[in-house]
C-alpha cells in the first residue's frame, strides 16, 4: 500500500465499528437533531461556520470504510461542503406538521456511504407560529462518529453564548459543570469502577452467550456464585424478551418523528423535589404514562404490563466530552406502563433507576459492544438481536445548557434530537433540557405507530398528574400512593 494512502487511513475503534455495522434497512444508525430559530439563518454564514468549527474536527472530513476484516477512517479527497450542507424549503404553511414530516423522511433515508456520513439541511422558510418566517436546521450524523454526549459537545462548538463571539470559548466550561451531569454522572461512578474487567469479559461474553441461554441452570449458578460483572452478564442474557405490543414487533423502513411543546424545567424540579425523586424519574414516568395511554387507545390490554428501555450511560469523564468516538454503555430500565396510579408508576421508575445506579451493567455492555465490533457478521447479528429483543425503546435524557445559544448570529429557540434504535427496537424517547425548558421528542417505526403526535401530546398531561399529586401533599407526611389513587382514578 502506498505511504500516502496509509497516512490517509486510520483504524476505527472496535466500538465505533460495532455501530457502523449495526445499520440495517429497518434501523439506520443516524443521530438526528433539529434546531429551530425565530430568524432566517443565512446559508452562506452557516457554511462558513461549518467549515471553521465543525470541520475543525478532522474526523468529519473522513469516510467510514468497512472491509471484511476491519473498518477504518479514510480522508475524502473529493470532500464538498455543498454536499453536506443542503438548502431546502417546506411546502404549504411550512409549520410544525410540515417540519415533522420532512424530518421523518430524512430519518428514513440512509446517508451516502461513499462520503463522510453526515449532512445538515437548512430550512429557510420555517414558520413555527404559522406567521413569522424563521429557520430550522436538521442534522444527521452516523453513530459511528460519536455518541450522544460527544455530539452535544460538537453542537455546542458551533454556538456562542451571546451575539459576541468572544464568549464562545467560555460556553463549554459553563455547560460542563459536574453538577449538571445528572443521571449520566451518577451512573458513571459504579460503572467506571468495573470498566477494565468488563472490557476483558466482553471478549469472552459472546462465546458464552449461547451456552448461558441454552442452559438456564448454568446462568442461575453464574448469577449466584460468579463475580459481580459475570453476574451482570448472566442477568442481562437471561432477561425475558419484551412482550409483543403496538411498540414491539415486525419493523418497516419508514420512521415517524414528533415533539411536544417545551415544558418549564423549574416546574419539573419542584415536582421532583416534592415527591422525593429526580428530574429524570419524573420525566421518564411521564413518558411511561403517555405510552400507556396510547396502548389503551389502540385497544391493547395494559394492566400489569412492563416494557424495558435501553438507556445510554456515558462512560467518559465530562471534561473529555469533546473527544469523538463512542464511549458509553447501555442499561435496561423498566417502564411500568401497566401501572394505573401515576405516583406508583413514578415510585417504580425511581426504584428501577436506584438499582441501576448500583450495577455495572453499563460497563458490561460497553465491553460487549467492543467484542461485537470485531466479531464475524453472523455473530454480530445474533448478539444484536439477543439484546434488542429485551427492550421496546431507547430512552435518552441529556442535560443541555441552561442559557440561550446563538448559531451564525441567530438565537436557537428549540432543540430536539432522536437517537437510532438497533436490531428489533422500533421506538426512541428523547428528553433534552435547554434554556429553562424540557424538550420531549419521539421517533417510531411507521409500521408500529403510524402517527406519534398523539403520544407526545400526552406527555404534558401525564406530568400535570404528578404536579397535582405534589400539590395535594400535606408537607408533613410522605405521600402514599393509595391516597393519591382515589383522587386520580379518573385519570387512568
Amino acid at each position: 500500500m502506498p505511504a500516502a494512502l496509509r497516512k490517509a487511513r486510520e483504524a476505527m475503534s472496535k466500538v465505533d465499528t460495532a455501530w457502523l455495522r449495526m445499520e440495517s434497512p429497518t434501523n439506520l444508525m443516524m443521530i438526528t437533531g433539529v434546531m429551530i430559530f425565530a430568524e432566517r439563518l443565512d446559508p452562506g454564514q452557516l457554511k462558513h461556520l461549518m467549515e471553521e468549527r465543525f470541520l475543525a474536527y478532522r474526523r468529519f472530513r473522513q469516510k467510514a470504510v468497512d472491509s471484511v476484516s476491519s473498518a477504518y477512517w479514510e480522508t475524502d479527497a473529493d470532500f464538498d461542503i455543498d454536499w453536506h450542507v443542503r438548502i431546502a424549503a417546506l411546502p404549504g404553511k411550512a409549520g410544525k406538521i410540515e417540519l415533522e414530516k420532512f424530518v421523518s423522511e430524512l430519518a428514513s433515508t440512509p446517508l451516502n456511504h461513499a462520503k463522510p456520513l453526515w449532512q445538515f439541511h437548512l430550512i429557510d422558510n420555517y414558520a413555527a407560529d404559522g406567521k413569522r418566517a424563521g429557520s430550522a436546521l436538521i442534522a444527521r450524523i452516523h453513530h459511528c462518529y460519536a455518541d450522544g454526549m460527544a455530539l452535544v459537545q460538537v453542537l455546542l462548538s458551533l454556538t456562542d453564548a451571546s451575539l459576541k463571539p468572544k464568549q464562545h470559548k467560555e460556553l463549554a466550561k459553563v455547560w460542563l459543570k459536574k453538577d449538571q451531569g445528572g443521571v449520566l454522572q451518577r451512573l458513571l461512578e459504579p460503572a467506571g469502577a468495573g470498566l477494565s474487567q468488563a472490557l476483558a469479559l466482553g471478549e469472552k461474553a459472546l462465546d458464552k452467550a449461547g451456552e448461558l441461554i441454552a442452559n438456564p441452570e448454568l446462568a442461575a449458578a453464574l448469577a449466584k456464585d460468579g463475580g459481580e460483572i459475570a453476574r451482570e452478564l448472566a442477568i442481562a442474557l437471561t432477561l425475558a424478551d419484551d412482550p409483543a405490543t403496538a411498540f414491539k414487533g415486525e419493523l418497516g423502513q419508514s420512521k415517524r418523528v414528533a415533539w411536544a411543546e417545551p415544558m418549564p424545567l423549574e416546574e419539573v424540579k419542584i415536582v421532583g423535589k416534592a415527591l422525593g425523586c429526580t428530574v429524570n424519574d419524573v420525566l421518564l414516568a411521564s413518558a411511561a404514562g403517555a405510552l400507556r395511554a396510547h396502548l389503551r387507545d389502540v385497544g391493547e390490554e395494559v394492566d400489569g404490563l412492563t416494557i424495558r428501555a435501553t438507556v445510554p450511560v456515558n462512560l467518559r469523564p465530562l471534561e473529555h466530552a469533546k473527544k469523538l468516538g463512542n464511549h458509553f454503555g447501555l442499561v435496561f430500565l423498566d417502564l411500568p406502563i401497566g401501572e394505573a396510579n401515576p405516583l406508583r408508576r413514578l415510585e417504580r421508575v425511581a426504584a428501577s433507576m436506584r438499582e441501576l445506579k448500583k450495577s455495572k451493567q453499563a460497563a458490561l455492555t460497553f465491553g460487549l459492544l467492543s467484542a461485537v465490533g470485531m466479531a464475524p457478521a453472523a455473530i454480530q447479528r445474533v448478539a444484536l438481536e439477543l439484546f434488542s429483543r429485551k427492550a421496546s425503546t431507547v430512552a435518552t435524557n441529556v442535560p443541555g445548557p441552561q442559557m440561550p445559544l446563538y448559531l451564525a448570529g441567530c438565537r436557537i429557540d428549540e432543540i430536539m434530537f432522536w437517537v437510532p434504535q438497533s436490531g428489533s427496537i422500533g421506538m426512541g424517547l428523547s428528553i433534552l433540557s435547554y434554556n429553562g425548558n424540557v424538550h420531549f421528542g419521539l421517533i417510531v417505526d411507521g409500521k408500529r405507530v403510524h402517527d406519534p403526535e398523539p403520544i407526545v401530546q400526552r406527555f404534558a398531561p401525564e406530568f400535570e398528574k404528578l404536579a397535582l399529586i405534589a400539590l395535594m401533599e400535606d408537607w408533613e407526611h410522605d405521600i402514599v400512593a393509595a391516597d393519591a389513587a382515589a383522587t386520580l382514578a379518573h385519570f387512568s
